[in-house]
């Protein structure tokens, strides 16, 4: 569970249910908190966060001791003033509307809960829980797929090197080059960019999942849809894979050093809602960024005609941002069925 808000005090969580005995990589914790922070590169807000984790509790000499970890992630930078003119205005495609019609109360200080900032706390669960994963060989990664109309290729055997080389995080230098012109080339014209995220995740065994309502893929999907900006998520060929035949879709099943596998992975490593032991890969889409630094037609609380132009501190795009985000998500959701595994079969 999270908690905190984009101008309160901090932002924090507790993860429960976490082995004991797990040595705490504080370099990874660290590298991750990095790459999701804002202020990173001169493509993301300028809203300067050290994001320094601040461990209370579930941690002793380094190691992880089974009770919840408590953590919290103090918030420093914070201007609240830039959002005044917020108070009573809907901005379009933002959850102001939303959250007044449910709580009848919002905080409009930078979106409040509602705002990205709360994905800190899933980004510090997820090193965590990749902690828990590499101890068991399994690894998770992301990159940039695509930023607005410009897509990378379909390979899917990237590194952190290569990824992390990219001020885009795209692992192709041309690509990448392409992308960062077509955001600076945006953010000039006050406008915003969407785009997809694919992560892969390797050293799954075979037999994680649910057969019916807690289907391996489907808690991804969810976890993935949980996302703020997310409007998207696809396993393996997703929709490209419903535009061909069956011949050309299934995933025929050999041997391979002693071992079942499949000789394409169309699927994307889950079949009947529980994994067959080859790499998880999937897409997560995002829209663009509903701030726009421009003019726009809107309503506010009374339901009149206003026009709105955005003020702050805003990304053009969350896409490169978000790349540790997804990876977060999705080591939290393997991690919870390998759990489960372990006490699936006697």
């Amino acid at each position: 569970t999270t908690f905190g808000e984009s101008h309160g005090r901090a932002i924090g969580g507790i993860l429960d249910g976490f082995p004991a005995g797990v040595e705490v990589d504080e370099a990874l914790l660290n590298r991750d908190m990095a790459r999701r922070r804002p202020g990173q590169s001169a493509l993301t807000t300028p809203r300067k966060e050290e994001d320094k984790v601040e461990i209370l509790s579930g941690v002793f000499e380094g190691k992880t001791t089974g009770t919840p970890i408590g953590f919290l992630v103090w918030n420093k930078d914070t201007k609240s003033a830039d959002y005044d003119h917020l108070k009573k205005a809907y901005r379009p495609s933002h959850a102001d509307f939303t959250y007044s019609e449910k709580y009848g109360i919002r905080d409009y200080r930078g979106g409040g809960r509602a705002s990205a900032r709360e994905t800190v706390a899933r980004v510090v669960a997820g090193a965590f829980a990749k902690m828990l994963l590499n101890s068991a060989g399994i690894s998770v990664i992301g990159w940039v797929h695509a930023i607005g109309n410009i897509k990378l290729s379909q390979k899917l055997n990237y590194t952190y090197p290569e990824i992390e080389s990219s001020p885009v995080r795209c692992p192709d230098p041309e690509v990448s080059e392409k992308m960062f012109g077509l955001i600076k080339e945006t953010a000039k014209k006050g406008d915003t960019l969407g785009g997809s995220i694919r992560c892969v995740i390797q050293g799954v065994p075979s037999g994680l999942g649910e057969p019916v309502f807690d289907k391996l893929h489907a808690e991804l999907g969810k976890a993935m849809l949980g996302i703020n900006a997310v409007k998207g998520f696809e396993i393996g060929a997703g929709f490209a894979g419903t535009r061909g035949f069956g011949s050309e879709q299934n995933d025929v099943f050999t041997t391979e050093d002693g071992r079942i596998v499949t000789k394409t992975n169309h699927s994307g490593g889950i079949q009947g809602g529980i994994s067959n032991g080859m790499d998880i890969w999937f897409t997560v889409g995002f829209k663009p960024v509903a701030t726009l630094m421009k003019e726009q037609e809107t309503v506010d609380e009374e339901g009149n005609k206003i026009i709105l132009e955005g003020k702050g501190r805003h990304d053009v795009t969350v896409v490169p941002r978000a790349v540790p985000i997804v990876e977060a998500m999705a080591a939290l959701v393997i991690a919870d069925h390998w759990l489960m595994g372990r006490v699936s079969r006697i």
